[in-house]
């Protein structure tokens, strides 16, 4: 894809996790597109858009919360989601939800048009970030939506690497799940557990200050586990990372 955009507005879906407990993810979402030059328009009567009852089988209901976020988007505009894990079930998965349904063309059409935070950045904006932080290291880790389903994992791994003050290192096994999995954590929680003590041993070897993920529940699950075990770097989402750098923080 050329990184030439003509857009003048975008959508922000805005997720659950960030509405109920990153709100400042959300916020730097916006700040960064506006600062690009972008109008950002945030639906107010957006929620969620359906995946937990969707992972869990309920599809009929899944399909009732994702109707009610259809008609959030009515104009051509991309929507932009500050996470591959709900970018990919409004890419993916809407479409295959609302099949044979009254809803189906209208599903396909906004699925065309969403993006993850960090692939429209890259792709759309070729946002080049300018460093005004002080030195610093960093490990990252992209959801497996991220590098699995969406298959933008490596634009993280851009932004990052466009900050001259940053340096990255990187953990073992990196490529390996965190062990959230929005309901799998719930409904595995022995599993996700030790899961996600690996992941935390891992990135607190590399002694990076922080930790930078696209995913909030990502961010979760491991901030959890370094709470848990008393010791970590600092979580943060990509889009307040590269805000605070850009402002010299």
């Amino acid at each position: 894809m050329s990184n030439q955009t003509t857009d003048t507005h975008v959508y922000l879906f805005g997720t659950c996790l960030i509405d109920l407990l990153y709100p400042d993810a959300g916020m730097a979402s916006i700040e960064l597109l506006q600062n690009a030059g972008i109008q950002v328009i945030f639906p107010p009567a957006q929620s969620c858009c359906g995946q937990p009852a969707f992972n869990s089988g309920f599809r009929s209901e899944a399909r009732e919360v994702a109707r009610k976020q259809l008609d959030c988007f009515p104009k051509s505009y991309p929507v932009v989601v500050p996470s591959a894990s709900c970018a990919g079930m409004m890419k993916h998965h809407w479409p295959e939800l609302f099949e044979g349904n009254r809803d189906e063309e209208r599903a396909y059409e906004i699925a065309s048009r969403v993006y993850e935070l960090t692939e429209y950045l890259v792709d759309r904006l070729d946002y080049q970030p300018v460093d005004k932080g002080e030195s610093t290291t960093v490990a990252i880790h992209s959801s497996c939506s991220a590098l699995r389903e969406m298959g933008v994992a490596d634009r993280i791994e851009k932004l990052v690497g466009g900050l001259q003050q940053v340096t990255c290192v990187e953990q073992a096994y990196k490529s390996e799940c965190c062990g959230f999995g929005g309901t799998f954590a719930v409904k595995q929680p022995e599993i996700s557990g030790a899961m996600v003590t690996e992941k935390a041993a891992s990135i607190r070897d590399t002694g990076a200050e922080r930790l930078i993920s696209q995913d909030c529940g990502c961010l979760m699950s491991i901030g959890g586990a370094f709470e848990k075990q008393g010791e970590g770097p600092e979580c943060q989402h990509i889009a307040e990372f590269l805000l605070e750098r850009s402002n010299g923080s």
